[in-house]
């Protein structure tokens, strides 16, 4: 974990589940976190445990719909450190539902969250990251981007589709010239806040239990994240799927 010390690592999503547990993990092995998430009062609870177990962090409201904020919590890694070494596109939406239903503004915000965000995170540092040859972009997928495995998740894993594809875009375009590495991160079942966005009863009721009983601590796929980062800066891991050993889909 030696490529972890000293690096500017923004993550947006920071304020539980999986941004607080990579947080925790990548300032213990010495990265500087600047940390991105709505809820501000979260956001100061963990700076100040990072700080009191010997970190350093900043850290920014942050709406990842909102470009302007995204930009902000970028600049304020900039300021405090200079230059953004990592950037860990986190935050993310699960309004399950069918089709039939037609939740259409919970469909909008899903494509506002996981999509948007990702590219409003990614214009945020590309040109910085370009101009400095050097930089990682991480983004917290999904096993629904690799397939729709049951109804209800139609939307869902169209945007996590469109994560994959955006990430790849992103590899081709900039991996051989600017040296910037592109990572996707799939969980499986993660014991989350993550089902809390689900409306329909029924399927929030499915994903709980799956997760409550099966779902993994965010914690494993901290390691994950962490494990990306490490790597020599010739090396790019592309991408990690992390499932409960007995997930099946």
């Amino acid at each position: 974990m030696d490529n972890i010390k000293g690096k500017v690592i923004v993550i947006t999503g920071a304020s539980s589940g999986i941004g607080e547990a990579t947080a925790r993990k990548l300032s213990l092995e010495g990265g500087k976190v600047v940390l991105g998430a709505r809820r501000t009062e979260r956001l100061e609870k963990l700076a100040a445990d990072l700080r009191k177990a010997g970190g350093e962090v900043a850290f920014q409201q942050t709406d990842v719909t909102n470009k302007t904020d995204v930009q902000a919590l970028v600049q304020t890694a900039v300021e405090k450190y200079g230059h953004v070494d990592v950037l860990f596109n986190n935050a993310g939406l699960m309004p399950l539902s069918p089709l039939r239903d037609l939740k259409v503004e919970e469909w909008e915000r899903m494509i506002d969250v996981n999509i948007k965000g990702v590219l409003y995170g990614i214009a945020a540092v590309l040109p910085m990251m370009r101009e400095q040859k050097s930089g990682h972009i991480i983004n917290t997928d999904s096993v629904a981007g690799y397939a729709v495995s049951r109804g209800g998740w139609a939307v869902y894993s169209g945007t996590k589709f469109a994560v994959r594809a955006i990430a790849e875009g992103l590899r081709l375009e900039e991996s051989p010239y600017s040296g910037i590495r592109v990572t996707n991160v799939s969980p499986g079942a993660v014991q989350t806040e993550l089902p809390s966005t689900i409306t329909d009863p029924k399927i929030k009721k499915q994903v709980e239990e799956k997760e409550k009983f099966r779902g993994i601590k965010p914690e494993a796929i901290a390691t994950a994240v962490a494990y990306a980062i490490s790597q020599s800066d010739e090396v790019a891991i592309n991408e990690v799927i992390v499932r409960p050993t007995a997930q099946q889909n």
